[in-house]
């Protein structure tokens, strides 16, 4: 049976993730406390109606049943195999969307949103490390979360089930707080002071030459397949199914999503299973 376990942070998308699961296939289950998955699971095995795949959300709203949910996860992974999948999004985005629900966070007993969000993150903490995937909605779409989920958990994934997440982002705009890896493009010469190419973007071919007309782009490119060829077997092997690897320069306009292209054709030429997104490119 393939389970997985569906928590994170208030009003980052649990239940949009849930939606999907259940679009794919799974059983899925909401609020359910940590201390009775074991119980649900043996419950599954013994059905005469077979669950192949199951998705349960357990998150702060079981309130005290709630504070065991490490040790119950430790002491269920010693004889089922899951994946924690979590979910996160910034405190401005969680709070405005509490505010425009007109809903209080569920800790918010005698405390403001701001702070029950606060001691949320600190429960929640031990779990997050210990979680197989982390997305980060701050900036996504349903659509978007849901195409992320289906990438990582469909059956249509490859043998490996290995994907990779390909972004450009732009320093000003703030760090995608998703990302396995972060690499600064700000060592390329900037495009955005050349006046012919300064209103382009990255995706555009001038751009793109500008930037790998400089040595060190190509060096560095070389380098990060080289890296990814050597790590992925290590990742496969420990259990870790995607990777988000993010280029930045100033804006996000120019160096870093030329260099993200050429990665992502990089990867895709190989047969990776891999996904690019521009976050500070304006959509046309």
């Amino acid at each position: 049976m393939e389970l997985v376990i569906i928590t994170g942070i208030s009003g980052a998308g649990k239940s949009a993730a849930a939606n999907c699961f259940e679009d794919m296939g799974y059983y899925c289950v909401d609020n359910l406390p940590p201390s009775l998955i074991g119980d649900f699971v043996d419950l599954m095995r013994r059905s005469k109606n077979k669950i192949s795949k199951a998705a349960l959300v357990t998150d702060v709203r079981g309130g005290e049943f709630f504070d065991s949910a490490l040790s119950e996860l430790e002491r269920l992974g010693q004889n089922t195999d899951f994946t924690i999948l979590f979910l996160d999004a910034s405190d401005e985005l969680i709070l405005r969307r509490f505010s425009e629900s007109r809903r209080m966070h569920p800790m918010a007993i005698g405390i403001t949103n701001a702070e029950a969000v606060a001691e949320e993150r600190k429960k929640l903490k031990p779990i997050k490390q210990q979680a197989d995937v982390v997305i980060d909605t701050t900036r996504l779409k349903t659509a978007e979360l849901s195409e992320q989920i289906r990438q990582l958990f469909s059956e249509d994934a490859d043998d490996t089930g290995f994907h990779v997440f390909v972004q450009s982002f732009g320093y000003k705009y703030g760090l995608p707080q998703d990302a396995d890896f972060v690499f600064d493009m700000r060592f390329i010469p900037n495009p955005f002071y050349v006046t012919e190419l300064k209103r382009l973007t990255g995706n555009d071919a001038a751009v793109s030459d500008y930037v790998f007309e400089s040595p060190h782009a190509q060096y560095f490119l070389q380098g990060l397949l080289k890296m990814f060829t050597a790590l992925k077997d290590a990742y496969i092997k420990e259990g870790k199914r995607s990777l988000n690897v993010a280029f930045g320069c100033t804006g996000g306009q120019h160096r870093s999503v030329a260099v993200a292209n050429k990665y992502y054709e990089a990867l895709n030429e190989c047969g990776e299973d891999v996904v690019l997104k521009h976050r500070d490119v304006p959509t046309q």
